[in-house]
């Protein structure tokens, strides 16, 4: 892959689409607190479900981004959608950031490592910089796979489309409590659960194999993200369906495509054997 020509790490110019959007629903999911009913909060958990679990953990990531398991061209555009109602961005978009990501992890060109700042890795980075959240014509050499697919590249331009149809779903069968709780709070909050793997990840927990960045494990954040937390395991085994990769570290996401290939909805799942993993592990006192 080549090395990226963009400068994620440039703060000469702020995003205000971006900034503007994340400031009115950080702003009307304080609001959403006061119009909660249990419909509406029920709504939103079965959304975030949804939407982190199932879009951003089993599609974005595993699937569009690192290719751990295979499936039909319809479970992989129905979890591209769920992933646009994150509001983190298009198929293109997301896949291309998080390979520069690996790419060059906690070094010079990671669009978010903590070593530039602990609020730089969880959102200031997503501030700054160009608009490229619909630009596929930048990104998309970096996502050759997804471009490929003309689903892919409008979905990434439309990204937003989605969301507002959701909202206004929400809002004609729940009225004005369901759209705050189901798309405003729950955007937010699914936000800052993933932006979580972005730097507490990086920053706090244990580390039981020797990867050439800070990653860490944290099994709070692994219950926030539905098993991604787990990020030291998935940097030594990026490709690896499964990122919990012993009984008590839970991986909800893992045990979801399980279900799944034991169904034959999905198949050629990548897991790495005990002898990839004992490979790259750290000595047990190192492993902290």
């Amino acid at each position: 892959m080549e090395t990226t020509e963009i400068d994620f790490t440039s703060r000469d110019r702020i995003s205000w689409v971006t900034a503007t959007a994340f400031s009115i629903f950080h702003v009307l999911a304080i609001v959403a607190l006061f119009h909660a009913t249990w419909d509406a909060v029920l709504v939103a958990v079965v959304l975030h479900w949804t939407c982190i679990g199932w879009g951003i953990g089993m599609g974005y990531h595993r699937l569009h981004t690192h290719r751990s398991y295979k499936t039909s061209k319809f479970v992989e555009y129905f979890f591209a959608l769920c992933g646009t109602l994150t509001l983190q961005g298009g198929p293109v978009f997301w896949t291309a950031l998080h390979r520069i990501h690996h790419q060059n992890s906690d070094h010079a060109g990671d669009p978010h490592t903590p070593r530039d700042g602990k609020w730089w890795s969880h959102m200031l980075w997503t501030l700054f910089g160009e608009e490229l959240h619909g630009d596929t014509e930048v990104l998309g050499k970096y996502a050759p796979d997804l471009m490929q697919h003309r689903f892919y590249r409008v979905l990434t331009r439309w990204h937003w489309v989605p969301l507002v149809l959701l909202g206004l779903g929400l809002l004609a069968v729940g009225g004005w409590s369901w759209l705050l709780w189901g798309v405003f709070l729950r955007v937010v909050v699914g936000l800052h659960c993933t932006w979580l793997v972005n730097s507490a990840t990086h920053l706090w927990g244990n580390r039981r194999f020797a990867t050439k960045d800070d990653s860490r494990n944290s099994w709070w954040v692994a219950l926030l993200t539905f098993g991604e937390g787990w990020h030291n395991n998935h940097h030594a085994h990026p490709t690896s369906a499964r990122h919990g990769l012993v009984w008590r570290e839970l991986d909800l996401t893992w045990l979801q495509i399980k279900l799944l290939a034991w169904l034959g909805i999905v198949w050629d799942v990548y897991e790495p054997t005990k002898d990839q993993i004992a490979g790259k592990s750290l000595p047990l006192e190192s492993a902290v």
